[in-house]
């Protein structure tokens, strides 16, 4: 089974590689990279360094390999960051993804594809605490939601005008060990650990704790995408989802509890988004039906682990 992973090196990425290699005994993994960020990948992998945004570079990737399954992981992930940067995250985002489907239609393939969109895309509900399934309508709150509403509609288009069988991940939060800064979790996290290891003032910044969002772990949720290949209907779309809304509070409070030191909690609205939605949380009963998934691992267990891995970093003097 020759699989393609673009982002192989990114946070998902990595897990959904050591998640294929333990599941899918004939799978042949090639994954792209962009940059020099490989050292982690395993050895029985093929990895290519290539930027997606270059169409005769991914058509001529895409006509060596001829890919049974295409995950498509690589994006610029951070909505804060797209407020920055937000064409480059346009750019990244629906460029990459077109020249992958170009590829395959030059090349005459028909791989089974996941493209990761997110739960970015949705507008909010009435009332606010219900949980959101796939049919709710878009509205996004930041030019990453936008990249996101676009990945979703070009694969919807090209499996209408080509038959390219198509399934479509919406994530919600995640995250797990391995996530780089500029995320809630991890942020929180690499504060603590630089406070215990005397690097920082017992003081951790924070921005709005009031939000509530639906976290899952890393590793559930590249077990979904594994799930929506092999079980997903092309042409229809997944959230992954806890179905639990937890406020950033309760992250901030469950991390300090598991510190060596005490803390002080100061508020920094430049940490702030332009626009903060109260709450979110997923449906994914559509994911529970079609491939039997549910998630496995506790948020306590995720945020452990998040905080063991940042301790980690900062013992080995990393920075991201």
């Amino acid at each position: 089974m020759r699989i393609l992973i673009t982002g192989a090196s990114g946070f998902a990425g990595r897990h959904l590689i050591e998640h294929i290699l333990n599941t899918v005994p004939d799978a042949v993994i090639h994954g792209t990279v962009f940059g020099p960020n490989t050292g982690a990948l395993p050895e029985s992998g093929k990895w290519y360094d290539l930027d997606l945004r270059d169409v005769s570079a991914v058509c001529d990737l895409i006509a060596q390999i001829r890919p049974e399954q295409i995950y498509h992981l690589a994006a610029q992930a951070s909505p804060r960051r797209s407020f920055e940067a937000p064409w480059e995250t346009l750019e990244n985002n629906i460029r990459a993804q077109l020249n992958l489907i170009l590829g395959c239609l030059a090349a005459d393939l028909e791989p089974r594809m996941v493209i990761i969109s997110s739960a970015e895309i949705y507008r909010p509900v009435d009332p606010p605490d219900r949980p959101i399934p796939e049919d709710t309508p878009f509205l996004p709150t930041s030019p990453y939601g936008v990249s996101k509403i676009t990945q979703d509609m070009l694969a919807k288009q090209y499996f209408l005008s080509h038959q390219l069988p198509i399934m479509l991940a919406r994530p919600f939060n995640h995250c797990g060990p391995g996530q780089s800064l500029g995320f809630v979790a991890p942020d929180f996290a690499i504060q603590i650990a630089r406070i215990e290891a005397g690097q920082q003032q017992p003081v951790i910044q924070v921005g709005n704790l009031s939000a509530r969002r639906d976290f899952t772990d890393v590793r559930d949720v590249v077990r979904a995408y594994r799930l929506i290949m092999a079980h997903g209907k092309p042409g229809e779309a997944y959230n992954v989802a806890s179905g639990q809304a937890y406020s950033i509070q309760e992250l901030l409070d469950t991390l300090i509890g598991y510190s060596t030191t005490p803390v002080e909690v100061r508020v920094d609205p430049a940490r702030f988004l332009p626009v903060d939605v109260p709450i979110k949380r997923g449906d994914a009963s559509k994911l529970g039906a079609a491939a039997g998934w549910m998630p496995e691992i506790p948020l306590h267990k995720s945020l452990l682990d998040i905080l063991n891995d940042c301790r980690q970093r900062v013992r080995a003097g990393g920075t991201s």
